[in-house]
């Protein structure tokens, strides 16, 4: 007798929005992207089955610049201790500034975890391309969960951006 093989395909993906505000609150633009879950994020959800000793949640989201490498302007320059992405990822962010989460872990329902935080006047002022979400305040040990690479938002430094990321399993 053959048993039939049965097999659930997890799927990762989500959104990112961004909120754009001017120097008194008022709201310049809002903009919506598609997440890519990265493969060392993937690692980090199974790892969640099992508490392997690294941090248990995402803690902080960062905003880079895209710092072009050599001739290739979409290649990003890595973070001393990033951790590098080297099968079906993407580059790690060349960051501008890190902020904690407004919720650690985020925010689950269902099958969603939503992720927020606010970059303040002052904090990640410049061409914003990219944003990512990791487990760890500083460079050293951390794991990126997700990247997002968008058109430019042109962060002045009385200007503040709110970014609220989902990502879904599915």
């Amino acid at each position: 007798m053959i048993t039939p093989k049965f097999s659930n395909i997890i799927e990762l993906g989500g959104t990112l929005a961004i909120a754009h505000f001017g120097p008194n609150g008022e709201l310049i633009e809002d903009r919506f992207y598609s997440n890519i879950v990265v493969t060392v994020g993937k690692q980090w959800i199974a790892s969640r089955m099992k508490d392997t000793g690294i941090p248990a949640q995402m803690s902080h989201m960062a905003v880079g610049g895209n710092a072009s490498v050599g001739s290739n302007p979409t290649k990003t320059t890595p973070v001393v201790g990033d951790v590098q992405l080297t099968t079906g990822g993407s580059p790690a962010l060349s960051e501008l500034a890190r902020v904690g989460l407004t919720t650690a872990g985020g925010t689950v329902s269902g099958a969603v975890v939503t992720y927020a935080a606010t970059f303040a006047a002052g904090t990640g002022t410049g061409s914003l391309v990219e944003a990512g979400i990791f487990n760890s305040a500083t460079a050293a040990s951390r794991t990126m969960l997700c990247k997002t690479s968008f058109d430019v938002v042109n962060k002045a430094a009385n200007d503040s951006i709110a970014i609220t990321w989902t990502v879904t399993i599915q």
